[in-house]
């Protein structure tokens, strides 16, 4: 057995064998599987490298800068840190929040602190643990080329960089971020885009050639030059500073500004050397203040409206995510020009230029359109003619109310002590003078394409033109007609005259007027040389005087009517009196109507060497009508006549009084001037009756004549007869008695001797 039994032994020995060096090499080569990689050699540069690496620097009681890197390579010379995948944390001083860096790739430089970034680096700022970012800050920027200093966390490029802000974006070409500070300076081309929290967002876009950006204190500061742009508005100036809220931009200041805004139909542009733009939560502008050489214009299809003040306060109202114009404010040294547009189918209406130191405007429904226009100081306006027939105006007033109505045309002028200036026209290539008027309050209307239409004047109103000068409690100019109204109290007069009624209307174009109501008027004898026109009725050397219920002047005051019963002429102690009186200056004629009376003075120079002076004696002369002419000194009575002198009177149905020519000589002292009525003779059914103590005469013919100068009456035509209560009744062709010395003269026919019948006592 033995034997047999000891080749098996060998062969189990074998086997065992054979299965131990199988799995041993099994287990060497499984072994070698798992066996870590065996380090690489390190470049030569290279001192160490890493996964997973972090930094961190402290300050006080809190971290200040925490730089993560997944891939980390430390070299020898210079001593920098290659990192990949960094994450970097600049802390702020709360210890809680803080500036967020990330970037493919960087280089950290241990001596000098600084973090390099060639490629593209995202910057968050003010994040909170578990947060992403503060929605009223800038929350993301982003560029290439950073460096972040570790000692005092500034970030700083000089490449584009963009950036993200909660209402946003932006860019700039260069930029630096100082978390100590929270400012972000954009060096050059900076430009940020802010939008609005309305439905309808409408960015504005801020530009200038630098950008600072000041997070604590929500200011952006511009320079050296800064343009906001926001729809059709624009704002240009010499920099800016922007001031920032939660909602976006609630303010603007800049220097050396101009601006446009363009709406349909309408272009505000205003300038100044500074400027205040304020917004509200949305963004749209609320007021506008605008200070130094402030300038605003409105320019829409009717009229250029250019205002220029000292200060400039302009108010909107912010309305479907538009600014809209409600008013403005001008104050110091303002002067607002409305320069109407050219229209070819009519001549474009007046320049208008108000003046004054403080002026309110409101704007009509739309911001397009002026509604109203108010000074709270004295002001000035001025109407400048841009076509022909339109005059220069100019009108002064302490207060002034300016209503418009559509297209920015001026509907209504109100002003309280109101002067206005009205230049005329030459004539016959001679200047003329202005019209002037003063008055307490005035109003004056203005048709839709700008012209004046009526000016009502009231409270102690004066007019002046040269020498013609007028007064009343009212006026009212009516400029088609180019006529005055004067109304309470009027009164016009001028170097040769006045007139006074309860109206008066002045025709400024012809120089008539027509007067009503309690008329009286007087007017200066003319000058010798030129007394062509003077009535010889009445004397030339004292002024002519009237009343009359109407009194009317034609051809430039060359012919006068009055009207009205009772009107009266006179002059001295001569007057006529009649329901209507004409005078015919340049025909040298009167001409009198209705119940005429006429009263003449014999004139005589006084004797002083009389103890007794002779008594007055006048010609009264009644009659229906009476025509006076002046070259023939001829007043010729229809209508049925009576003549009225001391102890005589004379009817008949028509009589001519001839007057007593003007003597070229002086008269002597004390002697007789000569009577007013040189001779007058009567016509149809004539009776005379001449009374003296005692006795009457009583003459009858169709025709007689009167000399008063001899006391001289002749009777013929119509079978003449003189009864003589004293003599009798005589008859004949021709009967002629004195009366003076009571001498009858009877001049008979063959056929038909004078008879005469002699009363007996």
């Amino acid at each position: 057995m033995m034997r047999y039994a000891r080749p098996l032994f060998l062969i189990a020995i074998l086997g065992i064998s054979i299965y131990l060096v199988k799995t041993y090499r099994e287990r060497v080569a499984e072994l070698r599987r798992n066996a870590p990689a065996a380090p690489r050699t390190l470049p030569r540069d290279t001192k160490s490298v890493a996964s997973d690496w972090t930094w961190e620097k402290s300050s006080g009681d809190g971290p200040a800068v925490s730089v993560r890197a997944r891939g980390f390579r430390e070299i020898k010379a210079p001593s920098q840190f290659e990192l990949e995948k960094v994450e970097l944390k600049i802390y702020r001083q709360d210890g809680k929040t803080f500036d967020h860096v990330t970037t493919d790739k960087a280089i950290f430089d241990i001596a000098e602190k600084f973090l390099y970034s060639e490629g593209q680096a995202d910057i968050t700022m003010g994040v909170g643990e578990g947060e992403e970012s503060a929605p009223h800050r800038l929350v993301r920027i982003q560029s290439s080329g950073i460096r972040f200093d570790s000692a005092t966390g500034k970030a700083e490029t000089e490449r584009e960089a963009t950036f993200q802000t909660a209402r946003g974006e932006g860019r700039a070409v260069g930029a630096v971020y100082d978390p100590a500070t929270k400012e972000l300076l954009l060096k050059k081309q900076a430009q940020v885009i802010w939008a609005d929290k309305g439905p309808k967002p409408r960015p504005m876009r801020v530009e200038s050639d630098q950008m600072i950006y000041k997070e604590t204190e929500q200011k952006v500061l511009l320079s050296p030059w800064a343009k906001l742009t926001r729809g059709r508005m624009r704002l240009e100036g010499a920099g800016a500073e922007v001031l920032l809220s939660d909602e976006g931009i609630r303010e603007v200041n800049t220097t050396k500004a101009k601006g446009v805004d363009q709406q349909p139909g309408q272009t505000l542009a205003y300038s100044a050397d500074n400027l205040q733009v304020k917004l509200n939560e949305k963004s749209e502008v609320e007021r506008l203040e605008a200070t130094g050489n402030a300038r605003l214009s409105n320019t829409s299809a009717a009229a250029v409206t250019t205002t220029t003040a000292n200060r400039v306060d302009m108010s909107f109202a912010a309305t479907d995510n538009e600014s809209i114009l409600q008013n403005v404010v001008a104050q110091g040294g303002t002067v607002i020009e409305s320069k109407p547009a050219s229209r070819g189918d009519r001549p474009p209406g007046e320049t208008k230029v108000l003046r004054s130191e403080v002026v309110k405007l409101q704007m009509r429904h739309g911001g397009q359109e002026i509604e109203t226009l108010d000074t709270e100081t004295p002001a000035v306006l001025e109407f400048l003619p841009n076509a022909a027939g339109q005059k220069k105006r100019r009108v002064d007033g302490e207060r002034m109310h300016l209503t418009y109505g559509e297209r920015n045309q001026l509907e209504n002028l109100k002003v309280m002590q109101a002067a206005t200036r009205t230049e005329n026209e030459p004539k016959q290539g001679k200047p003329q003078p202005p019209s002037l008027t003063w008055s307490k309050e005035m109003q004056a209307l203005f048709s839709p394409t700008g012209e004046m239409i009526r000016l009502e004047q009231w409270g102690a109103f004066r007019y002046e033109e040269g020498e013609r000068k007028a007064r009343s409690e009212r006026a009212l100019l009516d400029q088609a007609a180019n006529r005055i109204t004067l109304v309470q109290g009027a009164r016009v007069w001028d170097n040769t005259g006045s007139t006074n009624a309860d109206q008066i209307i002045l025709d400024q174009r012809t120089e008539d007027f027509v007067a009503d109501g309690h008329v009286t008027s007087s007017r200066l004898p003319e000058r010798k040389e030129a007394k062509k026109g003077e009535s010889g009725m009445l004397s030339g050397d004292a002024p002519l005087q009237a009343k009359a219920m109407k009194m009317t002047t034609f051809e430039k005051q060359t012919r006068i009517l009055y009207e009205g019963p009772g009107s009266t002429l006179w002059q001295g102690a001569d007057r006529i009196t009649a329901d209507r009186i004409e005078i015919d200056r340049p025909n040298s004629t009167l001409r009198a109507d209705g119940r005429v009376t006429s009263q003449l003075l014999d004139r005589r120079k006084a004797d002083p060497k009389a103890k007794r002076q002779t008594a007055q004696v006048y010609t009264i002369v009644n009659a229906p009508s009476l025509v006076y002419t002046d070259k023939d000194r001829l007043a010729h009575y229809t209508g049925g006549v009576k003549l009225v002198r001391p102890n005589l009177d004379v009817v008949s149905r028509e009589l001519r009084a001839f007057l007593t020519p003007e003597s070229k000589e002086p008269a002597k002292e004390g002697a007789s001037e000569g009577t007013s009525l040189d001779r007058a003779f009567a016509d149809g059914d004539v009776v005379i009756v001449q009374t003296a103590p005692g006795r009457t005469r009583k003459g009858t013919s169709q025709h007689a004549e009167y000399y008063p100068k001899e006391e001289r009456i002749v009777l013929e035509k119509g079978d003449p007869v003189l009864e003589d209560s004293a003599k009798g009744v005589t008859r004949g062709e021709q009967l002629t008695y004195y009366a003076n010395d009571e001498r009858l003269l009877v001049n008979g026919v063959p056929v038909k001797p004078a008879v005469t019948k002699v009363r007996r006592k």
